[in-house]
């Protein structure tokens, strides 16, 4: 598949079906859950003082966790429904994605500050996704850095995620103008702070998926590779190279003595069953979308088919399911038809 930077109207097709997924998904849902009042009501009280309210949590030595709302996009949440996280070393404290918005930005730096005293000495951004990167404005003094391809993608699609953005979560967005990140940072294994840490370069959720693993704290960072109950997103997703990425990243981490993960959407956990999660789902999508194509079935009938039941509870299902439907299943029917090969999807 070729890189995000070279479709820059990738994206916009992509929030487009995003709209339509969710008009969808409201088609589809069943009806009459009491927890959609309960949710509409905080979600204004929320608003009104547009706030965060980030807790970190730690979740290793030295190690804290800011967790977003296991969701889709909405006002209801700020669009946060990523986890960013920070490192305090006895060297300087890194700080891991930076959320979806310049308030969120501000919001974390405060709260990384009450947590520890050790100064941020460097940001990172796991790959191009905007609630991975448009907090930066906020850390304009420190250096931001992400895989190079990563880069490419957050300068070519930054302001189409700004644009779209602003129409799902409003007010929260204010004052947010993307910034990529300013320094291509390379994989390897280095010391800093007393923690041995390892750079990983995988693909397939994006073309460059920048992965972190703490030797010493036994914490995986597993970026945007991993969902926990939650379906995966693929407006940039190669689900072949995905599938490899997951069977590497599952055999570092076995080899490492990995005990916690961290996926950018969805809980933290113990162990590595996030990885088989989303390896699952993907391995159903990818079939499910194979076969729907051999039968002739058009757009239409294949996002109502039904989700099996050990997905079905996911957060945004079945809104995510819609939107890789558009946009990937275009290439399974010409597949179907004889034409082009996308056996690397």
């Amino acid at each position: 598949m070729s890189s995000a930077a070279s479709h820059p109207i990738r994206i916009r097709h992509w929030w487009l079906c995003c709209l339509l997924a969710l008009q969808s998904a409201s088609a589809i849902a069943q009806p009459g859950h009491d927890s959609a009042t309960q949710a509409t009501a905080q979600a204004a009280t929320q608003a009104a003082g547009l706030d965060y309210r980030l807790q970190p949590r730690q979740i290793a030595a030295d190690t804290w966790v800011l967790e977003g709302a296991v969701e889709d996009f909405s006002r209801a949440n700020g669009c946060n429904i990523i986890n960013t996280a920070f490192i305090a070393t006895a060297q300087g404290t890194w700080v891991i994605n930076t959320g979806p918005s310049r308030r969120y930005g501000e919001q974390q730096r405060d709260a990384v500050r009450r947590a520890t005293p050790r100064p941020v000495v460097q940001v990172l951004n796991l790959n191009l996704h905007p609630d991975y990167f448009l907090g930066n404005q906020a850390w304009r003094d420190v250096p931001t850095r992400a895989l190079a391809g990563s880069i490419a993608g957050q300068r070519a699609e930054g302001k189409a995620y700004e644009d779209n953005l602003f129409r799902l979560c409003g007010d929260w967005m204010k004052g947010t103008e993307h910034q990529p990140a300013t320094q291509a940072i390379e994989p390897g294994l280095l010391r800093f702070g007393g923690h041995r840490i390892e750079l990983l370069r995988l693909s397939g959720h994006t073309g460059d998926d920048l992965v972190l693993i703490d030797q010493d704290s036994g914490v995986l960072f597993a970026g945007g590779l991993v969902f926990v109950d939650r379906v995966p997103t693929t407006p940039h997703a190669d689900l072949v190279q995905w599938l490899a990425s997951l069977d590497q990243l599952e055999q570092l981490a076995r080899a490492r003595g990995i005990e916690t993960l961290v996926p950018s959407h969805g809980p933290v956990q113990r162990g590595l069953g996030g990885i088989e999660q989303t390896r699952d789902w993907l391995r159903w999508l990818r079939a499910t979308l194979s076969e729907s194509a051999e039968r002739g079935l058009d757009l239409g009938e294949v996002i109502r088919l039904p989700i099996p039941r050990r997905f079905a509870h996911w957060a945004a299902q079945p809104a995510e399911f819609i939107r890789s439907v558009h946009h990937l299943y275009p290439a399974y029917e010409r597949q179907a038809l004889g034409g082009t090969n996308i056996t690397a999807q």
